[in-house]
């Protein structure tokens, strides 16, 4: 198909698909079958013109890499990256098949319609398009679809940076996700679009809490280490870390336009510590305290060995996000305050990833690129930056000097609250309107930036 036709048929199709093949990734090194979705993606580039390879580290985690290459060797390159994976499921609390890819009302329905596989679709149909138009840029464009982003990366974006750089090497990278609306208001006309440039660092942990094994039927007294390790889930679900406002976030603020007693609120500790528990828009009210606060998440609890015994042994795993300028440190100390000392004897951490926070400028040939391309189908937006609360592979791109953002362009059909809240969550969907407006975004980005 010509680039000048409506994508919007297309890019569903694509999704549909990629979503029924169920590249579910846990976290284990078998998991993922990416390799499903690499598949899919190469039978559909296939006669485009594009140069495509694949890349497996380990059995079916596999990645894909397109290329039209540029006229110029030293022209700036432009990497498109989309994930390939999606996270698991809890099917009973879905009212669609999770893996159905069904068209509903114009949504397309199913894991990954959200993270991110909306976006890997249509930068393949984008980039499909401009081959098959014969695009010929003065520098190259990358297909990057990408395995194990759900579970840090290490079969995926970090192995090929690693492994095989020159597949992958770009000095612009574009992946998930911004573009969306906010249900805030402005003093200046036309819609404020975030673009990603940070994103806050990992530190992911296992915390084992010890007690003594006795007879189940004899509770009355016992050193019971489940019981202890409720309380230090309870613990850490209530410890409120002290507000910060991260330069990046003030950035944020600041671009947006607010009312001036709403944007004096946001970039005040105290004014933001009320405003996230009395704001009525729960999910502004979730992505701003994340903005400005380290989060402690307790997550998955494994202990006990049978029922008529007292647990001496049980192992919480917490999902802990990071401001950027935080340490590993830092974090521990946190985790100790909010623990108390009068359980420290009995809790221990056993396992920890410390990955710090990582941020790209914003006065670059991307941004400026992308607010043309965003300002071309939206009339009068404008690209905000912000850091966003999850973890990307953006930052092992950050990491070694590239400018990295997240982007892409969504409708307001689904709203905000909705749409931050099926990130790994239930019922996750999408719109047709957005798959086409994330399509133009990217077709109009390349022939903006790589000429």
């Amino acid at each position: 198909m010509s680039g000048g036709e409506d994508p919007t048929g297309e890019v569903t199709e694509l999704l549909r698909q990629l979503i029924r093949n169920a590249c579910v990734n846990d976290g284990s090194p078998g998991s993922g079958g990416e390799t499903r979705n690499a598949g899919t993606l190469a039978d559909y580039l296939d006669g485009s013109g594009l140069a495509v390879e694949r890349y497996e580290p380990l059995p079916g985690r596999e990645s894909l890499v397109g290329r039209i290459e540029g006229a110029d060797p030293d022209a700036p390159a432009l990497l498109l990256m989309g994930h390939i994976d999606v996270v698991p499921v809890s099917a009973d609390r879905w009212r669609h098949d999770p893996f159905g890819g069904e068209l509903i009302d114009g949504e397309v329905w199913g894991r990954g319609a959200v993270d991110m596989l909306n976006l890997t679709a249509s930068m393949a149909v984008a980039t499909r398009r401009l081959a098959v138009d014969g695009f010929r840029p003065r520098g190259t464009l990358v297909f990057l679809a990408v395995a194990d982003e759900e579970a840090l990366g290490a079969h995926g974006a970090d192995w090929l940076l690693e492994n095989e750089p020159d597949a992958v090497r770009a000095d612009h990278v574009v992946t998930e996700a911004g573009g969306f609306r906010l249900p805030l208001p402005s003093t200046t006309p036309g819609p404020k679009l975030p673009v990603l440039v940070g994103e806050k660092g990992t530190h992911w942990c296992t915390i084992r809490v010890t007690g003594t094994s006795g007879h189940g039927s004899m509770p009355l007294r016992t050193d019971n280490a489940l019981v202890k390790a409720a309380e230090v889930v309870r613990r850490i679900a209530e410890y409120r870390p002290t507000t910060r406002i991260p330069e990046v976030w003030r950035r944020f603020v600041e671009g947006l336009d607010l009312p001036a007693e709403i944007a004096e609120v946001l970039l005040d500790p105290a004014g933001v510590a009320a405003f996230v528990e009395s704001f009525d828009d729960v999910g502004v009210a979730r992505e701003v305290h994340a903005a400005t606060h380290t989060t402690f998440a307790p997550t998955v609890l494994h202990g006990g060995v049978k029922t008529n015994v007292i647990p001496d042994s049980v192992e919480l795993q917490v999902d802990i996000r990071t401001l950027p300028g935080q340490t590993g440190r830092e974090v521990r100390e946190m985790l100790d305050e909010a623990i108390g000392p009068d359980l420290a004897g009995s809790v221990e951490v056993v396992a920890a990833n410390d990955e710090a926070a990582t941020e790209s400028p914003m006065k670059t040939p991307l941004w400026d690129s992308l607010q043309r391309a965003t300002g071309a189908l939206v009339q009068g937006a404008r690209v905000v930056p912000m850091i966003t609360t999850g973890a990307t592979d953006a930052r092992f791109f950050r990491r070694k000097g590239i400018t990295a953002y997240g982007a892409g362009l969504f409708s307001d059909r689904i709203s905000f609250a909705e749409f931050t809240s099926m990130f790994h969550g239930d019922d996750e969907r999408i719109d047709q309107e957005s798959l086409r407006l994330s399509t133009e975004l990217w077709l109009g980005l390349a022939r903006d930036l790589l000429g």
